[in-house]
């Protein structure tokens, strides 16, 4: 079973990544992928800032300048590509700070009455590749997610990736799990969630955190992620995300 759902999964991501269109960093809850896709015609700037909780960590703090686009006209199929810039004063890794990612999927309820969003797509896929290199950037990850909205309860997301096991770690693969929700009680600008990516490897965590809307397009998230391997990973790290659509 693990290896047919690994097989559809890579078969899709395959799929976009050859379609000739630039690739980026996916729509995301506070770290893993979400169900959400960018609108067609639409355009989204993240500026995500990853800061160390601990002076005593191994990997710096990150930050990631990201442009993510819709590309289908459809209504029930979606995608969205795009290109990131990712820096963490690691002058390796920062000789290459490119990367990119994709998604595909459908929202919920397009597929029949009551049916959960999916989507396939994949992230990380970095420029540096060298198989000699002591800072490869290919992370190459894949994922495949479920998510429903249920009343009062909000949005549950279920999924599964696996990356390269040459760049995250050995334990390659693992769960993607999140919750998340409209405050509509307290405002509708008020959206909070929790996540969790599997695997003790270098994207491995747990993470919570809040987001205010200040305006229809523009939005803040503060969170706080926690690692399931810091000595891969690096120490925790207090995130900041500004969101920008447009239009």
């Amino acid at each position: 079973m693990k290896r047919t759902i690994k097989s559809l999964i890579m078969a899709t991501a395959l799929t976009i990544a050859t379609s000739g269109i630039a690739l980026a960093t996916p729509s995301t809850q506070i770290w893993i992928p979400s169900t959400d896709i960018q609108g067609f015609k639409s355009l989204h700037l993240g500026i995500d800032n990853y800061t160390r909780t601990s002076n005593n960590s191994s990997v710096g703090n990150v930050y990631d300048l990201g442009v993510t686009a819709g590309v289908l006209p459809f209504e029930k199929i979606q995608a969205e590509v795009g290109v990131d810039y990712i820096t963490s004063g690691n002058n390796g890794y920062d000789s290459r700070p490119i990367y990119f990612n994709a998604k595909i999927g459908t929202p919920e309820g397009s597929l029949f009455e009551l049916s959960p969003a999916l989507a396939v797509g994949g992230y990380g896929f970095g420029t540096n590749g060298d198989k000699n290199s002591a800072f490869r950037t290919d992370q190459n990850i894949v994922y495949g997610l479920a998510a429903k909205t249920l009343p009062v309860v909000g949005r549950l997301s279920a999924g599964y990736y696996f990356g390269n096991d040459k760049v995250i770690g050995p334990k390659d693969d693992g769960v993607l799990l999140s919750w998340d929700r409209t405050m509509s009680e307290i405002s509708d600008k008020l959206w909070l969630a929790a996540d969790y990516q599997g695997g003790k490897n270098t994207v491995g965590a747990f993470s919570f955190g809040a987001s205010w809307a200040f305006t229809k397009n523009v939005s803040v998230i503060l969170g706080y992620d926690i690692y399931n391997d810091q000595q891969l990973a690096g120490k925790n790290t207090f995130t900041t995300q500004v969101d920008i659509n447009f239009p």
